[in-house]
């Protein structure tokens, strides 16, 4: 990931695992994806994704949406209190760390 297309989530909590699939997972919540998708989406090794899908599956922050053959699609959980907060708090703080519109338009004589 590189320094200028981090999230303000990635940016102030820092690049967690974690972080990084739910980021992902928001940032592209229209479609449903596969775990290598995620994986490949996240730019995380095959080991650091599995060690941690499991807590968001568990947590319902990810549900699964389809599957065709062994492979299962999953989505960001829309309806969890757990996402929504998160979508809160990234709310907050794109609000708080946004350059402010208050300048002064200049007179015309």
């Amino acid at each position: 990931m590189k320094e200028d297309e981090k999230s303000v989530l990635i940016e102030y909590f820092g690049d967690t695992p974690i972080l990084r699939i739910i980021d992902f997972l928001l940032e592209n919540r229209l479609f449903d994806y596969s775990k290598k998708q995620i994986i490949d989406g996240t730019e995380l090794a095959k080991a650091t994704f599995y060690k941690y899908w499991e807590n968001i599956v568990e947590l319902e922050i990810v549900v699964p949406t389809r599957s065709f053959g062994k492979t299962k699609l999953y989505k960001i959980n829309e309806k969890s209190p757990i996402v929504k907060k998160i979508k809160e708090l990234e709310l907050e703080l794109i609000e708080k760390t946004a350059p402010t519109h208050n300048k002064t338009v200049p007179q015309v004589s």
